[in-house]
C-alpha cells in the first residue's frame, strides 16, 4: 500500500486535472456556442430552410406586408406541450424575426381557459392547434384553425378531396393584413322586394362575421336611409322591382364608387323587374331564362347525380386568381342561371366571367310541364357563364364594381360551405368588392406531396449513391494492404 503511494505522480494527476477541466470547460463552451448561435438564429432568421416544399420560407409578398406594418400585432399559438407544429413554429419564429412589431407565443389551450374564452364568438369557440392573430390596438383579432392552413384539391374521376398543399403563410399574412386595416367594411343587405332575409342568410352572416365585416339589413324605402360610399349593398334574389326613388339612391351610389353584390336565381322573374334589370344591365349582367343541366357525359360537373347541382370551372380572374393556384378551386351551385357571356363592352366597363359550367350542359326552359331535365331538341347547349365580377368608371372618376352568382342556393346552405371552397371564394369576392387587401394575397401555396423519384430526374442523386459505398470500400483495402506490407 505504501509502495503504491510513493509511485503515484503527483505532476501527472495534476495534468489528468487539468485536461478535464479544460475538456469540460470546452463541452460548457460548445454547448453555450450552440444555445447562443440557436437564439440568434431564431431573433434575426438565419435558419436556413431545407424542406423539399420551402414550407417555410416567406415569399415577398410577405415582406412587403411586413414593412408596411404600422402597429403590434401577437399571436398565440393553441398547441398542447409535445404536440407543436414544428414547420408552423419555425415560420412564426420569421415572421417575429421580420419585425420588432409581431410577436408570438406559445400558449396550451386547456392551461388557459379565459384566452379561448377571450377570443371565441357567438357559438363558435376558438379550438386547439390554432393560431390566434391579435391585433390589440384596433382589438381586431383572426382565429386560424387547422383547416386554414391546408388546401384541398377534388379528384375528378372519384369526387374525393385529397391535400395539395399547405397555406400557412398565406392564411397568415393574410390575418395581420385584416386586424391591422383601419377600418371594417360594412355589408348591407338590402330588403323590402322579397329578397332573402336574415334566417336563411344565417350562413353567410356567419361567414362574413367570422371574417370580421359588418352585416346589417335595410330597406331603401326608408326615407332616412341612403347608402353611404364605402358599403357594399348586396341583393340576394329580390323577386319585386325597385320604385324610381330607390333607382335614384342607387344610382347616386353607383356614381360614387359604390359596389353591389348581386344573386339572380332560375326562377326570379327579371322580366317583371324592368329597373331591377336595368341595374345588372348597367354592369354587362344579362340573365338568360331557364335553368342549367350538366350534361351525363360529364360526371365531374355536376354533384351525386344530380345534373343540377352543378361543379363549376372556376377561371382565372383578379378574384380567383390564387384560389386555382392552390387547387382552392371547388364549389358546389344548386339550380343555377345562366348569364349572356360579354362580348363588347363600352370602354367604362369591364366584365369577366368567373365560372362556367361543363362544355356538354345545356339550357332547359322551366314551366309546369316540364318533367324531366333531359335534353330535348333545340334547347341552348354550353358551355354557360354562372358569375361574373364587373367593374365601370363613372363619369365621377370613381370605380363602382359589382359581381353575380345565378345561384343563391350557394350562399344559404351550410352544408356546402363545409364541403368546398366557397368560403375561401366568397371572402376574396367580398375583397374585391370593398377595394380591400385581406386573404386575397397571391401566396402560392407549398406542395404537400414530395414529387415522385425518377430515374431521369435524379441521375446526379443516383451516381453519388453508388459511387459513395464504393469509394469507402477501396480505402478501406489500401489500409489493408498497408497494413499488410509492415
Amino acid at each position: 500500500m505504501m509502495n503504491q503511494e510513493k509511485n503515484r505522480n503527483p505532476r501527472k494527476d495534476r495534468t489528468g486535472l487539468r485536461r478535464g477541466i479544460a475538456l469540460a470547460a470546452g463541452l460548457l463552451f460548445l454547448i453555450g456556442v450552440n444555445i447562443g448561435i440557436t437564439r440568434m438564429e431564431k431573433k434575426f432568421g438565419w435558419r436556413r430552410d431545407y424542406s423539399f416544399n420551402g414550407i417555410t420560407t416567406q415569399s415577398e409578398i410577405t415582406r412587403a406586408v411586413i414593412a408596411e406594418l404600422n402597429t403590434p400585432v401577437h399571436i398565440y399559438a393553441l398547441f398542447s406541450r409535445g404536440q407543436e407544429d414544428a414547420p408552423l413554429m419555425e415560420l412564426l419564429d420569421r415572421y417575429a424575426s421580420s419585425s420588432g412589431l409581431i410577436t408570438w407565443e406559445k400558449a396550451d389551450p386547456s392551461l388557459n381557459p379565459a384566452l379561448l374564452t377571450r377570443f371565441s364568438q357567438g357559438t363558435e369557440s376558438v379550438g386547439s392547434d390554432s393560431l390566434i392573430v391579435w391585433c390589440p390596438e384596433t382589438d381586431r383579432w383572426q382565429v386560424l384553425s387547422p383547416a386554414d392552413f391546408i388546401s384541398l384539391g377534388m379528384e375528378e374521376e372519384t369526387g374525393s378531396y385529397s391535400y395539395a398543399g399547405y397555406t400557412y403563410e398565406r392564411a397568415i399574412t393574410g390575418a395581420l393584413v385584416h386586424v391591422t386595416r383601419a377600418e371594417i367594411p360594412r355589408i348591407v343587405i338590402v330588403q323590402g322586394h322579397g329578397e332573402l332575409d336574415g334566417d336563411t342568410l344565417r350562413a353567410f352572416d356567419r361567414l362574413m362575421t367570422e371574417n370580421h365585416y359588418e352585416v346589417t339589413y335595410q330597406r331603401l324605402d326608408d326615407p332616412e336611409y341612403s347608402p353611404a360610399v364605402g358599403e357594399l349593398l348586396a341583393f340576394f334574389s329580390p323577386m319585386r322591382d325597385l320604385s324610381e326613388t330607390e333607382m335614384e339612391k342607387l344610382t347616386a351610389f353607383a356614381e360614387q364608387g359604390g359596389s353591389f353584390l348581386f344573386t339572380c336565381d332560375f326562377s326570379d322573374p327579371i322580366g317583371e323587374m324592368p329597373r331591377y334589370a336595368a341595374l345588372l344591365r348597367s354592369y354587362g349582367f344579362l340573365p338568360k331564362e331557364g335553368i342549367v343541366v350538366a350534361g351525363r357525359e360529364e360526371p365531374g360537373t355536376y354533384y351525386n347525380n344530380a345534373r343540377i347541382d352543378l361543379i363549376p370551372r372556376m377561371l382565372s380572374t383578379s378574384v380567383t386568381m390564387d384560389l386555382l393556384a392552390s387547387g382552392a378551386d371547388t364549389v358546389l351551385m344548386p339550380g343555377c342561371r345562366a348569364f349572356e357571356t360579354p362580348e363588347g363592352t363600352d370602354r367604362y366597363l369591364m366584365v369577366f366571367p368567373v365560372l362556367e359550367s361543363g362544355e356538354t350542359s345545356y339550357l332547359k326552359k322551366v314551366n309546369s310541364e316540364m318533367t324531366s331535365v333531359e335534353k330535348e331538341e333545340g334547347e341552348e347547349e354550353g358551355p354557360f357563364t354562372l358569375a361574373l365580377q364587373a367593374q365601370r368608371t363613372t363619369g365621377r372618376g370613381y370605380v363602382s364594381r359589382a359581381f353575380i352568382t345565378g345561384c343563391s342556393g350557394m350562399m344559404t346552405e351550410e352544408q356546402i360551405y363545409s364541403m368546398t371552397d366557397l368560403p375561401q371564394m366568397m371572402i376574396r369576392m367580398i375583397e374585391y368588392l370593398t377595394g380591400q387587401a385581406g386573404s386575397n394575397l397571391e401566396i402560392m401555396a407549398r406542395s404537400a406531396v414530395r414529387e415522385g423519384i425518377s430515374a431521369r430526374g435524379n441521375v446526379l442523386g443516383s451516381v453519388i449513391v453508388t459511387l459513395l459505398p464504393l469509394g469507402i470500400l477501396a480505402a478501406g483495402l489500401i489500409v489493408l494492404i498497408r497494413r499488410k506490407n509492415l
